[in-house]
């Protein structure tokens, strides 16, 4: 069976007779006593066995095995049902997606993780190690778990980061490349996704540290409120790399627009200097029998010194207003 771990626990600390999980209803756990089962893909059966033990709903865990299903949290009796995503990122820019149900009760908690890398294992033995903190219940380690999955987009969030900045700071050298503009508009589709998919762990993480729930101790919306908060932190820093992926799109055109306009300016004064020699020498060149210059000694320096002096006038003048 895929049970990362089932253990019992009692004032925080784990019992030392094995937890069995086998689907036969067992008399749950009374007092300051709460069991916390951790799956990892599991199997349809082995979730009938889950259920049947601990009652839980039937849609519930049709939901906990739909990888799709996006973040939300439901109320079935006196049992608390939350989907939360998780989010990695492993080579590249590409944002892997994974799920973690979570079935929240008084005296008993359920995970599972579908499609998720990040083990539970660590948090468990990290949260053994200060039990007093674990005997407030499985509310506690239910907020545990979801700060770990919140914490798990910081990650993310940082290596898109670093793509980003380094985006932006070739936009300013030179206009990006067809491949640079292919790789920002994936990006922007990674975001889009990243909110779409994570946006609604906002509202899930409000809910649970705004609204009076009976499995969770008033005292422990506090910590719900901390998980609330990084996931506001979370999607304002996506925000705000969705705005700069725009900009520099925007600016990068702006700036070869201007480069462009450069370019313009000088081959039009250019052309224009070139324009005083080539209009002289095509008078000159029509042939007539009656052009007095023609005959006279000064006539060609005469005309070199007037297309020098003109060309010259004209150098000088686009140089002082930027143009050459």
């Amino acid at each position: 069976m895929s049970i990362i771990a089932a253990r019992r626990y009692a004032s925080g600390k784990p019992l030392k007779q094995p937890l069995v999980v086998d689907g036969v209803p067992r008399p749950l756990p009374r007092g300051k006593q709460f069991d916390w089962i951790g799956l990892s893909d599991p199997t349809p059966q082995e979730m009938e066995l889950v259920r049947e033990q601990y009652g839980l709903h039937p849609l519930a865990i049709e939901d906990a095995l739909n990888p799709q299903q996006m973040p939300k949290l439901e109320l079935y009796g006196n049992i608390l049902f939350i989907v939360a995503r998780t989010a990695a990122i492993e080579e590249g820019e590409n944002i892997e997606y994974g799920q973690t149900a979570l079935f929240l009760a008084s005296n008993f908690l359920v995970t599972v993780r579908i499609g998720s890398t990040r083990a539970h294992g660590d948090l468990r033995k990290r949260l053994e190690s200060v039990p007093e903190r674990l005997a407030e219940g499985p509310d506690y380690a239910a907020h545990a778990i979801l700060d770990f999955i919140v914490d798990g987009y910081q990650p993310v969030i940082e290596r898109l980061e670093e793509g980003v900045q380094i985006l932006e700071e070739r936009a300013i050298d030179v206009f990006p490349e067809p491949s640079t503009i292919r790789r920002i508009f994936r990006l922007r589709r990674q975001f889009r996704r990243f909110v779409r998919v994570i946006g609604p762990m906002n509202e899930v993480c409000d809910r649970l540290a705004s609204t009076d729930i009976a499995v969770i101790d008033p005292g422990a919306r506090i910590w719900f409120r901390d998980v609330l908060d990084h996931v506001r932190r979370t999607m304002v820093r996506m925000e705000g790399l969705r705005e700069t992926l725009a900009s520099i799109v925007e600016t990068a055109a702006l700036l070869e627009q201007h480069r462009q306009g450069d370019m313009t300016r000088q081959l039009a004064g250019w052309a224009a200097i070139l324009a005083v020699p080539t209009a002289i020498a095509g008078i000159y060149g029509m042939n007539f029998d009656y052009m007095p210059e023609l005959h006279q000694r000064w006539g060609y320096p005469a005309v070199v010194a007037v297309i020098f002096a003109i060309c010259g006038g004209l150098f000088f003048r686009f140089r002082r207003i930027g143009w050459l």
